[in-house]
């Protein structure tokens, strides 16, 4: 799994041809020093963001004396290839990540450099970027990440169009969110749309739930390898408001067969078939691509409701906090690994982030926004980022593979009606 870097992160065609001039690259110089102990081997997911990180690699080469070489991975199985290549004697000295759970198992076998010490001597690199963004890079407290991409959060989208003709607007209680469905509904418009084809949508729902329901705390628990959690009385309570929403028509009848990544949700909200939609902040980018029109004058925006009784922060959110860079702790080169690192802190990197359309994680990123191809929306999601009492990673990228595949598949049988919320809770506390 790529966890949540669906469109805008996908759908790229690879060759054999391409494949191979991807892969090849890996053989060389890795952190064995073998090779050249000039060079520094870079790994990146390779996207329509990667230019940015070739342009800082260009700057970086020009003044320094060991010369980084870039790899663009495919995006296809990134993650397999990055857990291959670091077991082996050709890996990266340097790569891209999703922080949490993507990197723990390095962490743990102590193949990572810890960059504390980096954070606590260089003020400028710490108060440069979000704290809470920041923290989404840890592992047991310690820093294991430099901020390197645009942020992700999860956001409630909804059609202003079909709100106004309702005299509605958007869900801040779980009140309201029912009210909004039994209104919809009546009105023959599907309230939420949802890719019911791919699991990752659903799992939405259920980290949003459980983080207003039991607060951010209920999750860490999880995610530090205490199984247990998964039966905090907050997963049962998630498991039974899904089951409601389900009854209740919420998202129609047949969305086990709408698909994401086939443009299924995106198109039925866009039509105002659906009124509603959860979904990562990537979904501008595909409505702006797909309907403009939707885009610039439908489309609002929002935050996901709180519940009664919850213990949950109404400000944290979830989705992708941003993407990091690691530092292998067997590079032959960590000096200059270390500063190639903080060129995403540099303005020229941040500004072309923010001309490529992306939110960056800095903190002077306001300042820059008006610059932005969508400036509103820019500044709606970083403000939300901003204010943000916690930041989650996507459950299925925060967790090792062994535990998010059974994960999703629990969550889709949920959403299906084929087991009870019992049932789920039950399912999940058997996860190792």
């Amino acid at each position: 799994m790529e966890g949540h870097a669906r469109p805008r992160r996908r759908g790229l065609l690879v060759t054999a041809a391409t494949l191979a001039l991807a892969v090849a690259p890996l053989t060389a110089c890795g952190s064995d020093g073998s090779e050249a102990s000039g060079k520094l081997n870079v790994w990146v997911y390779q996207d329509g963001s990667t230019r940015i990180q070739k342009e800082a690699v260009e700057r970086f080469n020009k003044t320094s004396k060991v010369k980084v070489v870039l790899n663009e991975i495919p995006a296809d199985g990134y993650q397999d290839k990055v857990r291959t290549g670091m077991g082996s004697s050709n890996a990266p000295d340097v790569f891209f990540n999703w922080g949490g759970g993507s990197i723990r198992d390095y962490v743990t076998s102590g193949k990572l450099l810890d960059l504390t010490p980096t954070f606590d001597s260089d003020s400028a690199l710490k108060s440069a970027f979000l704290q809470s963004v920041l923290d989404a890079g840890k592992i047991d407290g310690k820093y294991y990440g430099v901020p390197m991409r645009g942020t992700q959060p999860v956001i409630l989208f909804y059609n202003k169009d079909l709100f106004a003709q309702n005299n509605v607007e958007p869900p801040t209680s779980w009140e309201d969110m029912l009210k909004l469905v039994d209104l919809f509904k009546a009105k023959g418009v599907t309230p939420f749309s949802l890719a019911g084809a791919n699991s990752w949508t659903e799992l939405m729902w259920v980290e949003y739930l459980l983080d207003r329901f039991g607060g951010v705390e209920v999750f860490d628990k999880i995610a530090s390898g205490d199984s247990a959690a998964w039966g905090d009385p907050a997963m049962l309570k998630t498991a039974q408001a899904i089951k409601q929403l389900v009854d209740r028509g919420a998202f129609g009848k047949k969305f086990g067969s709408v698909s994401y990544t086939a443009g299924g949700a995106s198109t039925l909200f866009a039509k105002g078939k659906t009124a509603m939609h959860l979904m990562g902040s990537w979904e501008y980018a595909t409505q702006l691509t797909d309907d403009p029109e939707f885009a610039k004058s439908k489309l609002g925006w929002a935050t996901f409701p709180s519940v009664p009784g919850g213990k949950g922060d109404p400000t944290a959110i979830v989705g992708n906090p941003t993407n990091f860079w690691s530092i292998n702790a067997s590079t032959k080169n960590k000096d200059a690994a270390i500063e190639f690192v903080k060129t995403a802190m540099e303005d020229e990197y941040i500004q072309a982030m923010v001309d490529n359309g992306d939110v960056p994680t800095t903190a002077n990123t306001a300042d820059l926004l008006a610059k932005s191809p969508n400036p509103e929306f820019a500044k709606a999601e970083f403000d939300m980022v901003q204010k943000a009492s916690s930041f989650t990673l996507s459950w299925d990228q925060n967790l090792s593979a062994s535990v998010a595949t059974p994960m999703l598949t629990e969550i889709q049988k949920l959403f299906n009606g084929q087991i009870t919320p019992e049932k789920f809770v039950e399912s999940l506390k058997a996860l190792k």
